[in-house]
């Protein structure tokens, strides 16, 4: 009897053990490695991080994905591409994530891009905004969640073309996302538009805007109207010194992302009246998705929402419903499921599109006012991704490389 009672404890023992050694996510865990900038880019970051972990609450405590918990891993690329890829390395062999995700500035996305499609593995970029993570560089493994610069420059383009604007000036971040924007600006107006000229460009170091000399270069261009690219502390020393030097009065002005609250906000009373931008005005939003979403933003951080918490809770629970209709995180599997898939965000229903992997979430796209020493949006529209894009044949050739 002792020795069978010894056989019957040992059994037990070495049962405990192997659970113990067997990997997590084996045990019932779906991990998600996200990648972002969190230090270089902290207004709009933050807010995202906060969109993310109320997501995978909400996930868990309704039964998690498959039976599944969910587990965020995130690392801080230092808005650095080369990090970027040494860290998807390491989340990928060391941590064993399931699928990879985020990215904020277009480099880093691009090189998450590059490293799925040489790794064969799952990547959903939240958002990066180039069009080459979906289009030029766009591959079989690699997903995107926001609206490109393609379609939001597209978006604004129509109320760009009504103001009958001849002299455009041009100022931009010098890298992939401004330089992008600033080729489909050129391109959509010059087919809207013959007798569209541009004056002045001025293509600024990421983050260390010269604002002075900026704004002084398209003054002296005299243009008729600008189109502003330029974010973050960037826009806030270019508004500063334009409201200084007076070079918005009596002009046009049209400008991606300007309207997103963690920009806004950072202007304070010197908020431009009568811009033409994206954003979200979330303060004046009604409808039942939306209202949903800002009563559990609201219950669980006693803030409102900024763009980036809208971007990282649907990113989340983008790959949820991808690893639900999958079956599981098998890598195939997972894009099949995600070719296609349809889900419902605090902006209303959203589908990734089987031909180029592109979501089709859309922005706002209105006129800013300052009220009160606080920049808005007003006179604002929802502007569907789906009706922003170019035609299935276009998308072929944009993505022949694949």
């Amino acid at each position: 009897m002792k020795s069978l009672r010894f056989a019957a404890l040992r059994a037990l023992s070495l049962a405990a053990l192997t659970v113990a050694l067997v990997p997590a996510h084996a045990q019932g865990v779906i991990k998600i490695g996200e990648i972002n900038s969190y230090k270089a880019q902290p207004a709009f970051l933050e807010p995202y991080k906060k969109g993310m972990e109320l997501a995978v609450e909400e996930i868990n405590k309704a039964g998690g994905v498959n039976g599944k918990k969910l587990e965020l891993i995130s690392r801080d690329d230092n808005g650095n591409p080369g990090d970027t890829v040494r860290l998807a390395e390491e989340l990928v062999s060391r941590e064993k994530v399931d699928v990879l995700a985020g990215a904020f500035l277009s480099n880093t996305g691009l090189a998450l891009t590059d490293f799925a499609k040489q790794k064969k593995f799952f990547y959903l970029a939240g958002e990066p905004l180039t069009d080459k993570i979906v289009w030029g560089n766009g591959n079989h493994y690699t997903f995107r969640l926001r609206p490109s610069t393609y379609m939001q420059v597209a978006m604004l383009v129509p109320d760009a073309v009504k103001a009958k604007k001849k002299r455009w000036a041009l100022v931009y971040p010098n890298y992939e996302y401004g330089q992008s924007s600033i080729a489909t600006f050129k391109q959509l107006m010059k087919a809207a538009q013959a007798d569209v000229e541009f004056v002045a460009e001025q293509a600024t170091p990421l983050g260390k805007v010269d604002a002075g000399s900026v704004v002084q270069a398209l003054a002296d261009a005299k243009p008729d109207a600008i189109f502003n690219v330029l974010f973050g502390a960037d826009l806030s020393k270019f508004v500063r010194e334009g409201n200084t030097r007076g070079l918005f009065k009596d002009r046009t002005v049209v400008s991606v992302l300007t309207g997103e609250p963690e920009y806004m906000d950072a202007l304070k009373d010197e908020a431009p009246t009568g811009w033409i931008v994206t954003g979200y005005p979330w303060y004046s939003l009604k409808t039942p998705e939306h209202d949903a979403w800002m009563k559990a933003y609201q219950g669980k951080y006693s803030d409102y929402p900024r763009l980036g918490s809208v971007v990282g809770y649907s990113m989340i629970h983008s790959l949820a419903a991808g690893i639900k209709k999958a079956g599981g995180t098998d890598t195939e599997k997972l894009v099949a499921a995600f070719s296609g898939l349809e889900l419902m965000s605090p902006f209303g229903k959203i589908q990734y599109r089987a031909q180029d992997h592109q979501s089709t979430m859309g922005a706002y796209v209105g006129v800013t006012k300052n009220e009160g020493g606080k920049g808005v949006m007003v006179d604002y529209s929802y502007k569907d991704g789906a009706k922003f894009q170019p035609s299935d044949d276009e998308v072929k050739k944009l993505r022949a490389a694949e």
